[in-house]
């Protein structure tokens, strides 16, 4: 009977494609984590896609995600060591961002801002990063 499940989950799981805006360089990875609630905010989330990054919006493809409730987070790994570098005060030195464009004010967003539905189909969400130290985001267009 268990096997009937895993099989009827398995075939239900789709994938989110993920565009992340406002990538300030072409250095690096970006790394995006799908999160249940008792994942987000913590290292261990089950669903997980990267991509080189490319200055201005990657996409990242985050495959076989069952339906559920769930928050995204993003990191800009600049230095590619797997890890969100930080400063003084625990801030972020590289880039982060969360699903719904999610508030960081002081601290982390909350899961209500940041959290959405998804059907098990494949689907699209985007979101920026937001980066506070160093260059905020890609340059300008010359005109």
């Amino acid at each position: 009977m268990s096997i009937l499940i895993a099989l009827a989950m398995a075939q239900a799981a789709g994938s989110i494609t993920v565009d992340v805006g406002n990538v300030r360089s072409a250095r690096g990875r970006v790394l995006v984590d799908i999160c249940p609630q008792n994942r987000f905010l913590k290292d261990g989330c089950i669903y997980h896609g990267e991509a080189l990054a490319q200055a201005g919006t990657t996409r990242v493809i985050v495959p076989n995600v069952p339906p559920g409730d769930y928050a995204a987070q993003a990191f800009h790994d600049e230095n590619t060591n797997g890890d969100i570098e930080r400063g003084m005060f625990g801030i972020p030195k590289e880039g982060v961002g969360f699903s719904r464009d999610a508030r960081i004010v002081l601290s982390p967003p909350k899961w209500r801002d940041a959290v959405f539905s998804y059907a098990g189909t494949d689907a699209s969400i985007r979101f920026s990063l937001r980066y506070f130290t160093g260059a905020k985001g890609p340059p300008a267009p010359k005109r």
